[in-house]
Order: structure tokens, then C-alpha cells, then sequence
């Protein structure tokens, strides 16, 4: 009888993993989309005044299991990696519009992903340049006590994907998404912060499978504390839910929840900043399960 349960379990995970593929090819990170949550923490809403920027984000994402819709792990040794090099561009404009700064971006990544799933037999690596995103409208408001940010663009299908590899570096479809957050703060000196950043993802069809990933919406938050000594240290944390199921596949919708701390500092001689983060996911459904490592170099031109 347990021989029988037994085998029964893995054909049950091994369908999950198959429906699952399609979904996984890509950042395995990402919450079903492109964007990959956590990699924004304390003032994460917050949009810098007019001039040029550079922010490199160096991620590293370790996979410690696959989870199934009950939150549970899947059976065997299911684990693997995602490190990736995040390039942002952003140019602040001295224009405004609805009164607020208006700006433009671009996002360049480049990644490794390390898949070794037992259950599926699933042993790839691939790397590369992944999909680009475009933004052409960024709007920040700066109030005495508060900022605020909305912004709109679209993650192209731009880097290499098959629906046959689970490591693919690219998602194999088009993902529309839009921001909005802000950024309050308690005390007149603003030591104090408090911000959430929100991203509402609508993707296209992935050509290859014909599935249409469901929209997912995810909010990345943080409570900050900036020392005298201009170190800023606080709490961070991400909440990401697929909302609807997605066309022509059987998986259920993915969820991530996680926690951890960050700290930053800025040298104003030097117009760098560093960002150091660590996130441990402790909720994931249908999806891959770990903890991300995140360190963001800032550097204004």
C-alpha cells in the first residue's frame, strides 16, 4: 500500500513539475512575470530628483525546493540557482507632467540559471541576456513629509527561450506592467520611512506553448531608519500573487511571501550608493522556494 501512495505522489509531482516548465523557463525568481520581487527595499518608491543613473543590481537567488498549491514541498531533492547582473538606466527630466518629474528607463539583465529538479530529472544551466524592459513614462511627486511614484512599461521577449528548457534565460512573452507606490515620512527630519511599491503584470501569450500566464500583482514594502552616521538600516519584505490562472496550463496560481533586513549608504563625495539585502521566502505556492541575496550599487552622473 505505501509502494502504491508512493508511486502515486510522484506521477502527481511529476505532472505539476511538466505543467509547471513553462512557467519556471525564465528568472525562476520572478513570481510568474518578469519582475523579480525583493530587488527594491527601504524608499523603494522613491524616484530621484532630474539627472542620469546608474543601478546595478547583483542578485543571487537559491532555490531550496519546489512547493506545490498547498505550500508543501514536493518530494526529492529539488534545488538550483538564479544569479543575475540587473542594469538600470534612468534619465529624470526637467520636465513635468501632472506635476510630478517625468523620466524614462531601461532595464538590461544578464543571468545564470542552475536548475537541478530530481523529480522531473530536470540537470540545465543556461546564461545569457534576458528580456529588456522599456519604460517611457516615469512620474515622481516629492511632497515635505511623503514621495510618491507612478510609472508604466513593458518587459520585451527579447532574450533566448524554448519551451522545452526549463533554464531558459528569456520568459517567451510580452508582460505590460505598471507601478505605483510611496514613500511616507513620520519625523521632519526624515530619518524615519515607511514605503510600499506595488507592480501589476499583464502578459501576452508564450508563443511556443500557447499559454497565456495569469496577471500577477505584487507589493515590496520597507521600514527604514537613517543613523546619524548616514547608515540607513531597516526591515523589508514582498508579497506576490498570481491572480488568475493561466490559459491552456493546469498549475494553480504562485505566491511568494518573504522577509529579511537591508542596509545602505550613500557617499555624496563619491555620488555612490551601496544597497546590501537578504530575503528568506517563508510562504511559496506552485512554484520554487529560497532565499535571495541582493546587493545594489547606485552611482549619479
Amino acid at each position: 500500500m505505501t509502494q502504491v501512495l508512493a508511486k502515486k505522489s510522484r506521477k502527481h509531482a511529476g505532472r505539476w513539475t511538466a505543467a509547471m516548465l513553462p512557467v519556471l523557463a525564465g528568472p525562476a525568481l520572478a513570481a510568474n512575470g518578469h519582475y523579480v520581487p525583493g530587488v527594491e527595499g527601504i524608499k523603494g518608491a522613491l524616484v530621484p530628483p532630474p539627472g542620469v543613473y546608474y543601478r546595478g543590481y547583483l542578485a543571487h537567488y537559491d532555490i531550496d525546493s519546489l512547493r506545490n498549491d498547498q505550500g508543501n514541498k514536493l518530494p526529492q531533492n529539488n534545488t538550483g540557482s538564479v544569479s543575475a547582473l540587473v542594469n538600470r538606466f534612468i534619465w529624470m527630466t526637467n520636465k513635468k507632467v501632472l506635476n510630478a518629474d517625468y523620466g524614462v528607463e531601461a532595464i538590461i539583465p544578464l543571468q545564470q540559471t542552475t536548475l537541478d529538479f530530481d523529480i522531473s530529472g530536470i540537470d540545465r544551466r543556461e546564461r545569457g541576456v534576458g528580456d529588456i524592459f522599456v519604460s517611457p513614462m516615469v512620474l515622481g511627486w516629492h511632497g515635505q513629509q511623503w514621495d510618491a511614484v507612478l510609472a508604466a512599461g513593458m518587459w520585451l521577449d527579447t532574450g533566448d527561450y524554448s519551451g522545452t528548457e526549463p533554464a531558459s534565460i528569456g520568459k517567451g512573452f510580452r508582460t505590460t506592467m505598471l507601478t505605483l507606490g510611496g514613500t511616507y515620512y513620520p519625523d521632519a527630519a526624515k530619518s524615519w520611512s515607511f514605503s510600499a511599491l506595488s507592480r501589476y503584470e499583464i502578459k501576452s501569450k508564450q508563443d511556443d506553448t500557447n499559454i497565456t500566464p495569469g496577471d500577477s500583482w505584487l507589493v515590496e514594502w520597507g521600514v527604514g531608519k537613517q543613523l546619524d552616521s548616514g547608515l540607513e538600516l531597516g526591515l523589508i519584505g514582498y508579497n506576490a500573487w498570481q491572480l488568475e490562472n493561466s490559459k491552456g496550463a493546469p498549475a494553480g496560481k504562485m505566491a511568494k511571501h518573504a522577509l529579511g533586513v537591508e542596509g545602505s549608504y550613500f557617499w555624496p563625495s563619491l555620488m555612490l550608493g551601496l544597497n546590501v539585502a537578504y530575503l528568506g521566502e517563508y510562504e511559496v505556492q506552485n512554484g520554487p522556494s529560497g532565499d535571495l541575496l541582493r546587493l545594489t550599487l547606485t552611482h549619479v552622473f
